[in-house]
């Protein structure tokens, strides 16, 4: 396991790998950072915004499209310190006062979807809501309501079944549906993995070319491995105890970069808010870019 030096995040999100770009990229959400780091050389740089970034998946073209706090925006990154975003979309009903764009990818054929949250965990508000975007129809109404903590977006390798979590601790559920890849629609929604028989909340996952669900176990310092069928079958310990999100890349797909959240633990002090880079053996699935 490698630690990707100087770089420390206070709750790092959204790992994601360029292929045309050879190189990575996640963000630091309260610090409104996105990070891209070179698969070759392993530099590093990152770019402010002007709010939060949650989220983020490449576009075709260049760029990335990122689900914000006040809506799903289009990042353009160049010299400059900061980022140039342009607004893409808001949800009809509006987000709400302390409500924010969370987790969200690519599916397989391009278009991004992404989930809402309310900011404060702790009231437990279940108005979170998961929408899905691309530019030929705009953002679309939600597919999924009364969700808390709305995380754990992925799809499988052929796109027909698409997974979900809700990661607040009264929550701890991953579902699973069926996906229609021609229109895009999410439908027979069936529970995936109870995660309170498991280590940890499910957070941001991935999904390899065997089609099994990678789902971080935050607050149990360990990546989980589920089979298609819901079979927890390995668990992969990491030394941060609030891992956020995986996500598998490299020239071979076979690197799997982890990024955390600080806890304010003393135990956690060191790894709290660290990206970590293992080979576990696997080879992960291409993530299509935006508007491909």
């Amino acid at each position: 396991m490698e630690r990707v030096s100087g770089v420390s995040c206070t709750v790092g999100e959204s790992p994601t790998w360029n292929a045309a770009e050879g190189a990575w990229y996640w963000v630091d959400i309260p610090a409104r950072r996105v990070w891209r780091m070179d698969g070759a050389s392993g530099a590093a740089r990152s770019w402010d915004n002007a709010e939060m970034v949650a989220c983020v998946s490449a576009k075709a073209g260049g760029g990335l499209i990122a689900g914000m706090e006040t809506g799903i925006f289009s990042l353009e990154l160049g010299a400059e310190p900061a980022a140039r975003a342009i607004k893409l979309a808001t949800p009809v009903s509006g987000l709400g006062e302390g409500m924010r764009f969370n987790d969200g990818r690519c599916d397989r054929q391009g278009r991004f979807w992404s989930g809402t949250m309310f900011m404060d965990m702790g009231a437990a508000r279940p108005v979170g809501q998961l929408f899905r975007y691309d530019a030929a129809r705009g953002i679309s109404a939600p597919f999924v309501s009364e969700l808390i903590t709305q995380n754990g977006t992925a799809f499988s390798p052929d796109g027909r079944t698409m997974y979900l979590s809700d990661s607040h601790p009264t929550r701890r559920m991953v579902w699973a549906f069926d996906y229609d890849i021609d229109d895009g629609v999410p439908g027979n929604r069936r529970v995936f993995a109870d995660m309170t028989s498991y280590a940890g909340r499910p957070d941001g996952a991935a999904v390899d070319a065997d089609g099994c669900y990678w789902i971080c176990g935050n607050d149990g310092g360990c990546v989980l491995r589920f089979t298609p069928d819901g079979k927890l079958d390995r668990r992969i310990d990491v030394p941060m105890l609030k891992p956020s999100m995986c996500a598998f890349g490299g020239k071979d797909l076979e690197t799997l970069l982890v990024t955390s959240i600080v806890s304010g633990k003393p135990e956690d002090a060191e790894w709290g808010g660290a990206v970590v880079m293992l080979r576990p053996g696997v080879k992960g699935v291409a993530e299509t870019l935006f508007g491909a």
